[in-house]
């Protein structure tokens, strides 16, 4: 049976090219995104219809042939699933409405996986349309970033890049906090292991807002949950590689990559090549070209996809952005990075 190259990396082989996937690429970009989500009430109900959700999932994959496709869904199904009230707002982005009381949380975090049935539904249709050669990854967001949005409710587009609300409830009321993450942990590794046992072969943590933290709070709301997060998941029956992407947080990569039990660390746009070749020298890395550089093309991108060739090729790497695509860039230009890698 053919094993998908992006497992090889995982398994910290280097391929003749790198694996190649983009964060986000089933989205706003592509015109058969636009006209499937048009048919939807709204974003929740897309991302919890497996028919929608799957053909979603499978549209960069047809038009690109993508090493792997990556699961239609959204870090906010989890506080859903906890019995927190989650929407979006057209031109705004998600809202959440009063987050519960973490002991009535902790009761429902066991049974996330069920309740997110129809992702599990998602991951089986993409999986059995798939070819064998194609890898399937399930995620879930981090627990501190599940728990910026899960705190700042509806005020989480004030100091978005500092995400202020729930930093301040950290200092403030560690306590509360602290519990939420032990809610988020178990949850989440509940998730995974529904999604593992649905097809995905790979399952990556998103940590959106590993950004500013100071070290004591990076060590305390970034590393450790991740540590924990990947041994309950283990527990659980979890057995696929996992991905971790501590995003903003190149100064601590090298010991996120030694300490936290991941098989590759993905890494943002900031992070410089050489951190990233230290990491590459510990385990597999993905990442990280910067999203506004495809919007851009031209000289540039292709340029920059050499550096990027040039400095990880010659080890355990996966080719991908440092975040998100973006909804204005030209597909032409995801065509001139496969091109330019021989993916295409």
């Amino acid at each position: 049976m053919t094993t998908p190259a992006l497992l090889q990396v995982l398994a910290g082989q280097t391929t003749p090219r790198p694996p190649v996937w983009f964060m986000r690429q089933a989205g706003r970009y592509l015109p058969e995104y636009r006209a499937l989500r048009a048919e939807a009430p709204d974003f929740i109900a897309f991302c919890m219809n497996p028919e929608m959700a799957a053909e979603a999932t499978l549209q960069p994959m047809r038009r690109f042939g993508f090493d792997a496709a990556i699961v239609f869904a959204d870090i906010l199904l989890i506080p859903q699933a906890l019995g927190q009230d989650v929407w979006f707002e057209t031109g705004e982005g998600p809202r959440l409405g009063e987050m519960p009381v973490v002991g009535r949380m902790a009761e429902l975090a066991p049974v996330a996986g069920d309740h997110l049935a129809s992702i599990g539904q998602t991951l089986s249709r993409v999986r059995a349309a798939l070819e064998p050669e194609r890898a399937l990854i399930g995620f879930a967001g981090a627990p501190w970033t599940v728990a910026t949005y899960m705190l700042d409710g509806h005020h989480n587009r004030i100091g978005k890049g500092e995400r202020a609300t729930a930093r301040s409830y950290a200092y403030a009321e560690p306590e509360k906090v602290d519990g939420l993450l032990d809610v988020l942990i178990e949850a989440t590794a509940h998730y995974f292991r529904m999604q593992q046992d649905a097809g995905a072969q790979v399952l990556k943590i998103f940590e959106s807002w590993a950004e500013g933290l100071p070290d004591d709070l990076f060590d305390r709301l970034v590393l450790e949950p991740h540590k924990r997060l990947v041994a309950r998941s283990r527990e659980l029956g979890v057995t696929v590689p996992l991905i971790g992407f501590p995003r903003g947080s190149a100064a601590h990569a090298e010991r996120y990559a030694r300490e936290v039990d991941v098989q590759a660390v993905a890494l943002d746009t900031a992070c410089p090549l050489e951190v990233g070749k230290r990491v590459q020298a510990i385990k597999p890395i993905q990442g990280a070209l910067d999203p506004l550089l495809l919007r851009v093309g031209g000289d540039l991108l292709d340029r920059r996809v050499d550096q990027l060739m040039q400095a990880w090729g010659d080890g355990p790497w996966i080719f991908n952005l440092g975040h998100g695509i973006l909804p204005d860039v030209p597909i032409a230009h995801v065509e001139q990075v496969l091109k330019r890698i021989g993916a295409q």
